[in-house]
């Protein structure tokens, strides 16, 4: 899961970022509305944390601008104490939750669950399952029947993107947005590498289910032996 955190307020940005990055998920920070834009309408986030007050753009015109493209990602607005018609203009314009500063870390963890729960891409308490793979994103490890295998984070969040896919092709240029974000320099060959860890990874696990590659087009999950 990759997060966007939009916070002018660089220690608390920072010490966000790290508590997200602890709990596993992906997370991007910048520091103004009009970058925080851009990143925004890549559309490579699962849930993004607006502050209101931002320089450049505020928080709730980003908002209406996503949704005006008809972007339905989990948004949640980072409030000060007093900014009441504030959150009601945010939820007016389709923000799903918010959250009044100062807060606690467990209920802006709680808060982030549930607006992925709402929108149906929280990984459940029990991990991730396809065919005969069990995914283990909370502690990355990935198992096949009685056999277990510890993953590295990118390894974890590569599986996992294929895994929320089900069974459609996922291209290169998704891959590196979705786990690099969509600046990054990451390229190709780096996504080459990942998918071949994974294919050994399921082969010394006797996994039946496979990374099919879609020559020009990118990677399907399929369970099943060739």
């Amino acid at each position: 899961m990759r997060i966007l955190i939009v916070e002018d307020e660089q220690h608390l940005a920072e010490a966000l970022s790290q508590i997200l990055k602890k709990n596993n998920y992906s997370v991007d920070v910048v520091h103004d509305g009009e970058d925080g834009l851009d990143y925004a309408l890549s559309d490579i986030y699962d849930l993004l944390l607006l502050d209101i007050m931002l320089p450049g753009m505020d928080g709730i015109s980003i908002l209406k601008t996503v949704r005006g493209k008809g972007m339905s990602v989990p948004v949640i607005l980072l409030t000060a104490k007093g900014e009441t018609p504030d959150k009601i203009a945010g939820l007016d314009y389709g923000a799903d939750d918010y959250v009044a500063k100062p807060f606690s870390a467990d209920e802006l963890l709680a808060r982030i669950r549930a607006a992925l729960r709402r929108k149906g891409e929280v990984v459940p308490e029990e991990g991730l399952q396809f065919g005969d793979l069990r995914l283990n994103t909370a502690n990355p490890k990935l198992t096949v029947k009685s056999k277990e295998m510890k993953l590295n984070l990118k390894e974890c969040e590569l599986l996992e993107l294929l895994m929320l896919r089900k069974q459609a092709v996922t291209s290169k240029e998704q891959i590196i947005e979705k786990l690099w974000g969509f600046d990054s320099e990451a390229e190709h060959n780096n996504v080459e590498v990942y998918i071949s860890f994974l294919r050994k990874k399921l082969n010394f696990l006797g996994s039946e289910t496979r990374i099919t590659t879609i020559r020009g087009v990118g990677y399907v999950l399929e369970e099943g032996k060739a």
